[in-house]
């Protein structure tokens, strides 16, 4: 296996729509950004991937648009998935590993304000079973919510510290559009949105865009002192169909974390739109009580459609570059009720690594 490790990451979230820019105009300055962490132009990459959905965005090849912030001069090896950035992550890793290319950018965005999210991700459901009763994601989520708590997973209690600890600890963080932590008391407090989930157990709809650089071996020493070495990549997905699973469980997550290495972890960047999908997933991925879950705010701060889970990786990775963290994991999830998750295990050693 190549050593390969992140060593460029950028981000834009927005709060406010009026006057949202395309796709492009979110791109080009992350671009920018890329380029002047690395050193590198535009010749120096090997590979591009793309993340987006123009079935969920409702705008006709979106995707190929976005590469006029590449520049289409001289041609550029390029590919696309229908999923996160996280995803689009995973296979220019797979790339590199077949020694086509040394280097990749990949990069994903969403408009969550061109349509109703809640009701737009129904199209993501069963055809025929489920997406004709037009479930809305919120609601979904509360179903799950409340099963837990019926089953003793988890209380209203538990839910509303999870969503205090990331509005506080967003507060340290510039592209957080949510932030500013209250008492549990006072989110306790607040009425319900869809019970027993609050406002604030929910994830905002942000508009926003995100891009991350990979690089192997003296690659990425030459760009970063201290790179942020990927030991373990999985991923795994659930029936698409709800009526199969156990909304109490996550089997994808629990098959992805065992199939690496999550010892000795200190930070982990969980990629929650709910905050008792934070709780759920710390325990199929058995986190100890002293890993330091999401301090960048995580999901429920901001979530922009399909760039969401990447972020989880890229601010993992700046855990790493800064020397705050000697092992994190970036978790992304896809799909309703934590359908699909994708850990990353990051780390400042460079160990062998696994798949």
């Amino acid at each position: 296996m190549r050593d390969v490790a992140v060593v460029g990451f950028a981000q834009r979230q927005m709060q406010d729509f009026d006057g949202s820019p395309t796709c492009v105009e979110l791109l080009v300055p992350l671009f920018k950004e890329c380029y002047e962490q690395t050193g590198w132009t535009r010749q120096d990459v090997g590979f591009w991937c793309s993340g987006s959905s123009d079935y969920l965005a409702g705008r006709s090849f979106s995707f190929v648009q976005a590469v006029d912030a590449i520049g289409v001069l001289p041609p550029v090896n390029e590919s696309h998935v229908e999923m996160d950035l996280a995803w689009a992550m995973y296979e220019a890793w797979l790339k590199i590993q077949t020694g086509e290319v040394d280097t990749a950018l990949v990069y994903a965005f969403g408009k969550s304000s061109a349509g109703q999210t809640r009701r737009t991700l129904a199209l993501q459901l069963d055809p025929y079973t489920m997406t004709p009763l037009w479930p809305d994601t919120v609601s979904l989520a509360g179903l799950q919510a409340r099963a837990g708590i019926d089953a003793g997973l988890w209380d209203e209690r538990a839910m509303a510290e999870v969503a205090h600890r990331s509005l506080t600890d967003a507060e340290g963080n510039e592209h957080s559009v949510r932030k500013g932590g209250s008492s549990v008391e006072d989110l306790l407090a607040r009425p319900m949105y869809a019970d027993p989930l609050r406002k604030h157990d929910c994830a905002p709809v942000t508009d926003g865009a995100a891009a991350i650089v990979l690089a192997a071996g003296d690659k990425a020493r030459e760009v970063r002192e201290k790179p942020a070495w990927i030991t373990g990549l999985s991923h795994f997905i659930d029936p698409i169909s709800m009526g199969t699973r156990d909304l109490t469980r996550s089997p994808s997550a629990q098959r992805a974390g065992a199939a690496v290495d999550l010892s000795g972890l200190d930070t982990a960047e969980l990629h929650a739109p709910f905050s008792h999908q934070e709780l759920l997933l710390r325990r199929e991925l058995g986190l100890a009580d002293d890993v330091r879950i999401n301090p960048s705010g995580g999901a429920l701060t901001s979530n922009p459609m399909f760039s969401g889970g990447g972020i989880r990786i890229g601010e993992a990775a700046q855990r790493i570059w800064a020397g705050e963290s000697s092992k994190a994991l970036g978790h992304a999830t896809s799909g309703p009720a934590l359908q699909q998750n994708l850990v990353c295990v990051l780390d400042a050693d460079k160990k062998e690594q696994g798949n």
